[in-house]
Order: C-alpha cells, then sequence, then structure tokens
C-alpha cells in the first residue's frame, strides 16, 4: 500500500536522523490514511526530534484520540509537553500512560523527570513570589505580602521560609491567632523536613512575641515562656529568644504582683504586725509587715514599722533601707525621718541625725517625738566635742574657730544670738527656731567649732 510505503520512507529518514525528510514522509502517509494513529505517533517524534514541540503536541493529541487506550500514545504527550517545559502536563500524560501499561520504563522515567522538573519548576515560582510579598512587607502592603506568601507555600511547601514570613506579617498586622497557627505548622513542617535549627528557633521566638502581645494577664505569659525556652532548646545560643524570655519572665512578675496587690488586705496585714510588735515579737512583726507591702507596695507606714522592727534587732541597714524607702513614699509622714534617724544615731553619726529629724520637723512641727530627738542629738554632740579635752584644749579649740571668718559672721547674727541664749534658758524656744534649716546649720557649725556648748 502507498501509505505503508509512505510510513516505511519516513521511518527510514527518522532512523537516519533526517527528521525533516520524515515529518514529510509521515505527512503523505497520514493523507492516505488520516485514522492511522501509529502515523501521527511517528510525526510526534519527528517535529519533537526537531523541537517543534507545537506540532509534536498536537500530532500526540491526535494520536490519543484516535488510540486513548495505547499508552505509547501517552508517552509522545508526555514528551511533547517536557519540550514546551508543560511539565505538570507531561507529569498527567505519563500517569495516564502508566494506567495503560503500568510496567512501561519509558513512561516510568518520564513521570519521573517530569515530577522532578515540575518541582523545580515550582520551587523558582516559588522564590519569585516570596521576593514580591517580602516587597510588598517592605512596603507595609500586609495583604499583598500574605497574598504572595500564600501563592508561595502553595507551590513549594518543603520550604517553611514561607510560611515563617506569612507569620511575620500577621504579627505586624496584630493578627497575633494566626501568627501563632502558622507558626506552629511551620514547627511541624520544619521537623518533619529536618529543617535548620536557627529556623525553628527564631519560628519559636516568633510565636512567643505573639502570645506576649495578646497578655493581658500573668497567666497569659506562660506560653510565650514556653516558646522561648523551646526556641532556645533547639537552638541555645539564640539571643533573641534569651533577651525575650528574660523580658517575658519580668513582665509576668510585675503582672503577678500587681494582681497581689490588695491595699485592704494589706492594711489587715499592718495590723496584725502592729499587734506583734506591741508584745515585742518584733520577728513575728516583720513577717506581718512584709506581707502587708507585698499587698500594698505603695504603704508607706509599713516600711515604717517594718524599720522600727528592723532597728529592735539590730538589723540596721535593713532598718535604714526601709527607712528612707517610707521617706521615698510620703515625704510628709515624720514615721521615715523617726526611724531613719534612730538608725544614725545609734551608729553615733549625730549630725546627720540631728538634720533627719529636724528635716521630719520641717513637714511635723508639732512631732514631739522628732523634738526630743533634736534634744539629744545637740546633747551627744556637745558630750562628744567636750568628751577627753581640757579646759586649755576646749580653749584652744574654741580660739582656732573664732579665727574662721564664716564662724566670726555668725556670732555677729542677732538672731542666731538670740537662739544661743535660748539654748540655755529657753530650750523649747530654741528647738522651735531651729527648725529653721538656715539657722539650725549655722548653729551646727558653731558647735562643731566648740564655740557653743550644750548641756
Amino acid at each position: 500500500m502507498v501509505d505503508d510505503a509512505a510510513k516505511a520512507q519516513g521511518n527510514a529518514a527518522f532512523s537516519s536522523r533526517d527528521f525533516t525528510s520524515a515529518v514529510i514522509h509521515y505527512t503523505s502517509a497520514i493523507s492516505l490514511s488520516p485514522t492511522n494513529h501509529i502515523l501521527f505517533s511517528n510525526r510526534s517524534a519527528a517535529y519533537a526530534s526537531l523541537r517543534n514541540y507545537a506540532d509534536a503536541l498536537s500530532d500526540a493529541i491526535k494520536t490519543v484520540e484516535l488510540k486513548p487506550d495505547w499508552a505509547k500514545g501517552y508517552s509522545r504527550l508526555g514528551a511533547a509537553h517536557w519540550g514546551l517545559k508543560q511539565f505538570q502536563e507531561a507529569a498527567a500524560a505519563y500517569t495516564k500512560g502508566l494506567e495503560i501499561d503500568p510496567s512501561n520504563e519509558a513512561l516510568r522515567t518520564g513521570l519521573v523527570d517530569a515530577q522532578a522538573m515540575k518541582k523545580q519548576e515550582m520551587k523558582q515560582r516559588a522564590k519569585t513570589a516570596n521576593k514580591f510579598g517580602t516587597a510588598a512587607f517592605k512596603k507595609k502592603d500586609f495583604e499583598a505580602a500574605i497574598q504572595h506568601y500564600s501563592t508561595a507555600m502553595e507551590m513549594d511547601d518543603d520550604d517553611i521560609a514561607y510560611i515563617t514570613n506569612r507569620a511575620a506579617v500577621y504579627l505586624q498586622m496584630e493578627k497575633y491567632k494566626e501568627c501563632i497557627e502558622d507558626c506552629d505548622k511551620a514547627v511541624e513542617k520544619g521537623i518533619e523536613l529536618g529543617s535548620d535549627d536557627k529556623m525553628i528557633a527564631r519560628v519559636l521566638t516568633r510565636k512567643g512575641t505573639a502570645f506576649v502581645k495578646m497578655a493581658k494577664c500573668s497567666k497569659d505569659y506562660e506560653p510565650a515562656i514556653e516558646a522561648y525556652r523551646r526556641a532556645l532548646k533547639v537552638h541555645c545560643t539564640n539571643a533573641e529568644a534569651f533577651n525575650k524570655l528574660k523580658e517575658a519572665e519580668r513582665a509576668k512578675q510585675v503582672w503577678e504582683r500587681r494582681e497581689f496587690i490588695d491595699p485592704k488586705i494589706g492594711d489587715e496585714e499592718r495590723e496584725k504586725g502592729d499587734e506583734f510588735f506591741e508584745k515585742k515579737k518584733y520577728a513575728d512583726a516583720i513577717k506581718q509587715y512584709t506581707e502587708a507591702i507585698k499587698r500594698n507596695p505603695e504603704d508607706p507606714k509599713a516600711y515604717s514599722n517594718r524599720a522600727a522592727c528592723y532597728n529592735k534587732l539590730g538589723a540596721i541597714s535593713n532598718g535604714l533601707e526601709d527607712a528612707e524607702k517610707c521617706i521615698e513614699l510620703d515625704p510628709k509622714f515624720s514615721g521615715g525621718y523617726i526611724r531613719k534617724a534612730e538608725v544614725e544615731f545609734y551608729l553615733k553619726e549625730y549630725d546627720n541625725a540631728m538634720n533627719t529629724y529636724v528635716e521630719g520637723l520641717n513637714h511635723d512641727p508639732n512631732n514631739q517625738e522628732l523634738r526630743h530627738g533634736v534634744t539629744s542629738c545637740i546633747q551627744e554632740i556637745n558630750k562628744a566635742s567636750r568628751g577627753g579635752l581640757t579646759p586649755a584644749e576646749l580653749k584652744e579649740r574654741q580660739a582656732k574657730g573664732m579665727e574662721d571668718p564664716e564662724i566670726r559672721n555668725i556670732l555677729t547674727d542677732p538672731v542666731i544670738r538670740q537662739v544661743m541664749s535660748d539654748l540655755e534658758e529657753n530650750p523649747s524656744a530654741a528647738q522651735t527656731q531651729m527648725k529653721n534649716p538656715v539657722i539650725q546649720s549655722k548653729i551646727q557649725k558653731l558647735i562643731s567649732a566648740e564655740i557653743v556648748q550644750m548641756k
């Protein structure tokens, strides 16, 4: 038959790699036998050899139309799609052919290669989508960034960078639940794929940050802390996770203290402490005052009362610390000055103690305990300045003091002279005058110079 002759000529030309002639001969044969699927298959192969994949695809499609149960037709179809870089379609063609002939090695090889190329192509397209997402993110076009990262994820689910990036966008959009969901998926997938530890730690850190942003009470920080600790377990040198863990732990403690505060309970605990104090059970009183401070850290009375207990027990540094905290909280409350001065008096720092008592009197002029403290300090200062000195030595020291121009100027001040007189004859009036810090300072200088002697 004429068509068989043309087919034979086509086969011969194909075997000698004269693909152009092969196409001509196969075309002649097809004109004589237009329903012969083998002729279309052969011409498709010739076109493919000429890299004319469009015509190769057309003939391959015709082949499977004419003979849909012929496995080789799908091999031609797959090859044409491959040539056109249509790897997904090529894989589908090879798969269809294997359904007909599962043992066909050419179809198997074609499918494996097509799938590999399809995966490679999708990975490249995913990278492109990721770049678009990053560009949108930098422009704060978060909705567009979400779309691009989502597209990248669909194209390549073997790279957790894309879902990690989308989680970052959700974090910026304050969509914290969505961020956490993406982080969980990324961690699960990353472990499955054996992804880099640094990447997984970064995802866990981002998850922790989302939990911190959502926190409204101390317990809300617990999942954040857990996420940060897990991040450090995965990658122990992750500085960001370490720093954020410390911040979350501190924030949790602040919330716990805030939630624990109750001024009413604080007052009750302080009153219990007062009862122990009256019974001279100072250690028990300290426990109650400490509890009162935990319940109400802004209560100056609790600090003052605890300072009194510390002073009674000789824990001077603790007493001073509480007294200063009391003054810091309420500069007008006399208790802080009394407790602080008690410590200074105990340490024989009489000048400092007197200054503290006088400072307290400036806020509470009628406080008898403060007034008595000033008197006691003056007496001790006088004893200290005169102790062990012979009259001649005392006179010599006074003479030396009089050489100081400032001392001489102070002595010419009529107000100071009156105060000096009152110190001898009317101590109550003198104490009133010494509430004035300027007068108090000048008298102190005279005492230090041995000019004024206190009895």
